[in-house]
């Protein structure tokens, strides 16, 4: 009787060994799809190991099915993935936070380079802009941005072109997806900054984002 209970007790432990062992996951950092992030911290929940990407976006991860990776960097927004039997690559898009100051900390903490970002990436911000200069956001838009046009109240983007629906441009007030009818509605005085994207941002904004996507944030309460 005592030589089952041995032999059940071992089983136990086997089978709780082997349903945890570790696993090799390999996976990519990018940011506006193409331009891949170095330095960016990926962080395993159940092992509390921090792991990070190279020179090329690239990182490597010891890790167990059902743990949850945190992957962060200065300036863009925390995406956490969960890793399951079959994860074995993974691709992460990782959305920048709007503003200069995020622009700085994306550049300073050497997660991309500036000529990478400002190839893809055209900003305004109020900081070196005056915003009340300008009548309406058409206006604001029309001429400081190269390649960008306002037709029927719709932000198009030269270069940016799909083969289905519209060809606009998707506009993203505060992190929220906003409609074009938004341009009539919000002043230039109440604008903190504008990012246009030109090579869009797809797998974070859904298929109109390969239209390019024009990034708005607006003064917060005691902002001038």
């Amino acid at each position: 009787m005592k030589r089952i209970d041995i032999f059940i007790l071992i089983l136990f432990f086997l089978v709780k060994f082997t349903t945890a062992q570790d696993k090799i996951v390999h996976g990519v950092v990018h940011t506006l799809d193409s331009i891949p992030l170095i330095g960016v911290e990926i962080e395993s929940k159940k092992s509390n190991q921090t792991f990070y990407t190279d020179s090329l976006g690239k990182f490597t991860v010891v890790t167990e099915t059902g743990d949850k990776l945190k992957i962060r960097a200065e300036g863009f927004y925390n995406e956490n993935v969960k890793v399951d039997e079959k994860t074995r690559f993974m691709a992460v898009n990782l959305r920048m936070k709007p503003g200069e100051k995020q622009r700085e900390y994306a550049i300073g903490y050497g997660y991309v380079s500036e000529k990478d970002l400002t190839t893809s990436v055209n900003q305004l911000n109020l900081d070196k802009n005056d915003f009340t200069r300008y009548n309406n956001m058409s206006e604001l838009l029309t001429g400081r941005f190269p390649g960008v046009e306002i037709r029927n109240g719709e932000i198009f983007i030269r270069g940016s072109k799909t083969f289905q629906g519209s060809d606009a441009a998707l506009i993203v007030l505060d992190g929220v997806i906003a409609e074009s009818d938004i341009l009539h509605s919000l002043s230039p005085i109440d604008v903190k900054s504008v990012n246009v994207i030109k090579d869009g941002s797809t797998s974070v904004y859904g298929s109109r984002g390969a239209n390019g996507v024009v990034l708005i944030e607006t003064k917060k309460g005691g902002e001038q």
